[in-house]
């Protein structure tokens, strides 16, 4: 180590360039501090979020008995929706330098809604609508891009790595929120139970955003070298717009078990017990995952990962219909949570693998996030309305795991493409 620091030493002396102040350190205590906070605000936001199976389940049997699953659907896609439909704003604030400016105002509307959520009526639809789902889509939409993309200050080689890390905030977060929403339901009412989590969110979101420090300047203030992307572009390119479809067609199924895997097991029967810890058991297999696709999206190439996570996480999709046990349920729930986390937290390297240079990135993710926003809106509604109210289960089933499949197809056709444009297997 001596050594090394030596040779930089000489280096600079011998009048070789020095470093500029934008260099990425990939590594340090500031950065892997800034990992530790992004952690924590996606914790807080997108691990309450990813448990909306759990009130899902709630509301159709207890809370909004005067509605069908899919009208109730519609809360969560909502939710889930708005960080894809804002990536464009949040990126574009991001990158003109207003991460923390971004990052509290998204957590100041996140608690908001989360406290106004516990102030709402039984079966009244529209309070929780505003709440859970357009007030909190909203700061979840402000505070995701920006929590992930933080990371591209301070990591170079390892920026799959680190996100993955960041990104395994949102499985152990649903993981404490669904089993302590379960449990709190029953035994306090959803008032109380709202406000018993929103006294977690609040104070972590505010140590995260104390512990995240950004490095490099707005786009503005980085030279003339980083001209802006040229956005027309890539509608015309073929690999980047197959892969926006292949993940448009992909939301529409992968959620499926997410919003309805509580609801099927109780309708089936299951030990109450295991269905209630259903989406933490979903939830927890994919904290350790999202950190290895990550890595081995940086080691084999993001697409190719993709392609396999794709596949199995549409085979799991079917054998939700096998389960008829508790092993079948805790098994089934294990192995899609790890494929589906790995397909979802592979979105960013697999749209930033597509990049003709670092000014492309942000514009890329965006987009592709944004057009990809609509599948995620619809998609728990498409499955609702085939569910029906005498619950149909092979119909959306079906349709959820077909579209995964269709999805895995377009991310290979993404992946050879790219790979003959490139001369590099590992698209």
């Amino acid at each position: 180590m001596a050594d090394k620091e030596s040779q930089s030493t000489t280096a600079v002396l011998e009048n070789t360039p020095e470093p500029t102040p934008f260099e990425v350190p990939d590594g340090g205590f500031v950065a892997w501090r800034t990992v530790a906070g992004a952690w924590l605000v996606l914790f807080a936001t997108f691990g309450f979020a990813f448990t909306f199976g759990v009130y899902e389940d709630y509301y159709v049997r207890v809370f909004l008995t005067n509605h069908t699953p899919s009208s109730i659907a519609w809360i969560g896609s909502v939710q889930l929706m708005m960080p894809f439909l804002l990536a464009p704003v949040s990126g574009k604030i991001f990158d003109d330098g207003g991460f923390h400016a971004i990052e509290i105002v998204g957590g100041l509307i996140f608690t908001f809604s989360v406290f106004m959520l516990s102030l709402c009526k039984e079966n009244h639809y529209y309070q929780i609508f505003l709440a859970q789902g357009v007030g909190m889509g909203i700061g979840l939409g402000l505070t995701m891009l920006p929590s992930i993309s933080i990371v591209v200050h301070h990591f170079k080689r390892h920026r799959g790595l680190t996100s993955g890390i960041v990104l395994s905030g949102t499985s152990i977060g649903a993981t404490l929120f669904s089993i302590m929403t379960n449990h709190l339901l029953p035994r306090v009412g959803f008032a109380q139970t709202i406000r018993l989590t929103g006294a977690i969110i609040s104070p972590v979101l505010v140590i995260g955003n104390l512990m995240m420090s950004t490095r490099l300047p707005s786009r503005s203030k980085r030279g003339g070298n980083m001209a802006p992307p040229d956005v027309k572009s890539f509608f015309v390119d073929l690999p980047y717009m197959i892969a926006v479809a292949g993940m448009f067609i992909g939301v529409l199924g992968l959620y499926f078990p997410l919003v309805y895997i509580q609801l099927f097991s109780v309708q089936h029967n299951i030990n109450n017990t295991l269905a209630f810890y259903s989406i933490s058991i979903l939830n927890v297999s994919g904290a350790f995952v999202r950190v290895l696709a990550n890595h081995w999206a940086d080691v084999y190439g993001a697409f190719n990962v993709q392609v396999v996570c794709a596949i199995c996480s549409g085979a799991f999709i079917w054998a939700i219909l096998g389960i008829h046990d508790g092993a079948s349920l805790i098994s089934i729930s294990f192995f899609y949570g790890a494929f589906s986390s790995a397909y979802l937290s592979l979105a960013f390297a697999c749209f930033s693998s597509l990049a003709k240079g670092p000014q492309e990135v942000g514009a890329r993710v965006g987009i592709a996030l944004a057009l990809s926003s609509l599948g995620t809106l619809f998609s728990a509604p498409i499955q609702g309305a085939l569910l029906t109210s005498e619950y149909h289960w092979i119909r959306p089933v079906a349709f959820a795991a077909t579209v995964t499949f269709v999805s895995g197809v377009c991310s290979f056709l993404t992946r050879t493409l790219h790979a003959k444009r490139t001369s590099n297997w590992r698209a």
